[in-house]
C-alpha cells in the first residue's frame, strides 16, 4: 500500500474478453445458421507440456464458442519442409478458415518462414508480413491479437486513449511496433500520441516518466518499476517471460502505489489476446463466406 492507503483501479482482460467472445458467438450462431461451421486449425511441432496446455485451452474455448478445430500434433523432430507441407494443406483446405501455429517451435525450424507460406487470410495471430502491412497502411485484415486486446481492454474500462501521450516500452514486433501503429490511427479508441522506446535507449525512464498510459512490452521481468511511472498514469503489463509455467511480467506490482489504473499481473493482456484470436477467425470465416 501507498503512504496515502490507495492504489490503483485494476483494469481486468477477463470481463473485455467476455464481451469479445459473446460476439463471436454470436457470429458463429449467424454462420452455422447459413451452413458455415467455422474451423481455426492448429498445429503443434514437439512435446512441450506448457505448449500442448495452450493448444488443450483454445480446443476447449472452441467448442465452447461452435467452431470446429482440426488439429495436427508433429514430433520435435519433423523437418521444414513436414511443416510446410502441414500450412499447405489447411491453406488449401476451404472447410477451415483460421490456422494457429503454437510458438514456440523447436530450434531448428524457422518460425518466420513457416508463417509466410500460411494464407494472410488464415493467418489468426495477425502476424503474417501481409497483415503486418494491411496494419501499417490502415487496410482490413487480422489483427495482432495483443495489440487488438490492449485497445479492447482500454476502450472498454473507458480510459481515454485519442489525443494523449502513450509510451510503449519495447519495439518487438508481436506487441511494441503493431501497437503503435494501432493507437496512432484515426480512431476514436487510438488517435493517440505514441512513443515508442526500448531498452537500447540509456535513459528510457525518461519517456515513461512523461506517459499519461505507459505499456510495457519488454519482456523483462520487473523491469517497470514505481519510480518509472508518472503518478496517475494508466500502466499496461504487456509483456511478459515463462520461467516453465510461471509467469513473469514487466510490471512490478509496486507501481500499483503510483499508477492511477492498472492490469492485473494475472487475468489482464492474456484473456484479451485469446479473444483477439477468436475475433479474428470468426471473420476470416465471414469473409470466406462472403457475409463481410
Amino acid at each position: 500500500m501507498s503512504s496515502t492507503g490507495t492504489t490503483a483501479r485494476l483494469l481486468p482482460g477477463g470481463p473485455v474478453a467476455e464481451r469479445v467472445l459473446a460476439e463471436v458467438a454470436e457470429d458463429v450462431a449467424a454462420l452455422r445458421a447459413a451452413g458455415v461451421t467455422p474451423a481455426l486449425a492448429t498445429v503443434l511441432v514437439g512435446d512441450d507440456d506448457a505448449s500442448a496446455g495452450y493448444i488443450r485451452i483454445k480446443q476447449r474455448q472452441a467448442a465452447e464458442l461452435g467452431f470446429a478445430s482440426p488439429h495436427v500434433h508433429l514430433p520435435a523432430s519433423a523437418s521444414q519442409a513436414e511443416l510446410h507441407r502441414v500450412l499447405e494443406d489447411f491453406n488449401a483446405d476451404k472447410t477451415v478458415h483460421g490456422v494457429l501455429v503454437q510458438h514456440p517451435i523447436p530450434a531448428h525450424l524457422d518460425y518466420d518462414r513457416a508463417l509466410q507460406v500460411l494464407d494472410p487470410d488464415k493467418d489468426v495471430d495477425g502476424m503474417h508480413p501481409v497483415n503486418m502491412g494491411r496494419l501499417a497502411l490502415g487496410l482490413p485484415g487480422p489483427l495482432p491479437c495483443t495489440p487488438a486486446g490492449i485497445e479492447a481492454l482500454l476502450a472498454f474500462h473507458g480510459v481515454p486513449v485519442a489525443g494523449r501521450e502513450v509510451v510503449i516500452l519495447g519495439r518487438g514486433a508481436t506487441l511494441g511496433r503493431p501497437l503503435a501503429m494501432l493507437l496512432a490511427q484515426k480512431r476514436p479508441t487510438a488517435n493517440a500520441a505514441v512513443t515508442v522506446v526500448h531498452t537500447g535507449v540509456a535513459d528510457w525512464p525518461r519517456y515513461t516518466r512523461r506517459a499519461e498510459i505507459l505499456v510495457a512490452a519488454a519482456g523483462v521481468p520487473g523491469i517497470v518499476r514505481p519510480e518509472h511511472v508518472r503518478p496517475g498514469a494508466v500502466v499496461v503489463g504487456g509483456g511478459v517471460r515463462y520461467e516453465g509455467r510461471r509467469l513473469l511480467p514487466d510490471v512490478d506490482e509496486s507501481c500499483a502505489e503510483v499508477a492511477g489504473a492498472i492490469t492485473p499481473r494475472v487475468g489482464g493482456v492474456g484473456p484479451t489476446t485469446v479473444a483477439m484470436l477468436f475475433r479474428n477467425a470468426v471473420r476470416a470465416a465471414r469473409r470466406a463466406a462472403g457475409l463481410g
